[in-house]
């Protein structure tokens, strides 16, 4: 059993896998922020997309989703702050180039129909 690429103390199978498989749903933004990197880490461009509002959804390819998960390899998540609709974050990874990097960003989500999504971010 893996811990959880999110930073959670739980292991993977116990936190975002089942959000990522479809089994559970996110109950707050920053739950589905953390399922979406644990998405990155492993792979997982349909979540990724499934997860992004649909209003943005078009934004984003899935080839360009699989590329830059990966050509890089994800290390750590860092939440900075919380509201109920935005989570700013530090994700921390390795690119192709073995340099560490860091993706700081205010990522904004919307609740609609029992549902959250990703709907954009501010790098």
């Amino acid at each position: 059993m893996t811990i959880c690429y999110c930073g959670n103390h739980l292991t993977f199978e116990e936190c975002c896998q089942p959000y990522i498989k479809g089994e559970k749903k996110a109950t707050t933004a920053e739950a589905l922020m953390r399922s979406r990197f644990s998405a990155y880490a492993t792979s997982k461009a349909d979540y990724l997309i499934a997860t992004t509002h649909v209003s943005t959804r078009n934004l984003f390819k899935k080839k360009d989703i699989l590329n830059w998960c990966q050509n890089n390899h994800w290390t750590r998540l860092e939440i900075i702050e919380t509201t109920e609709n935005t989570v700013t974050f530090k994700a921390f990874y390795t690119d192709n180039h073995r340099q560490e990097q860091v993706h700081n960003e205010k990522s904004t989500f919307v609740f609609e129909n029992g549902t959250w999504f990703y709907v954009d971010g501010e790098y």
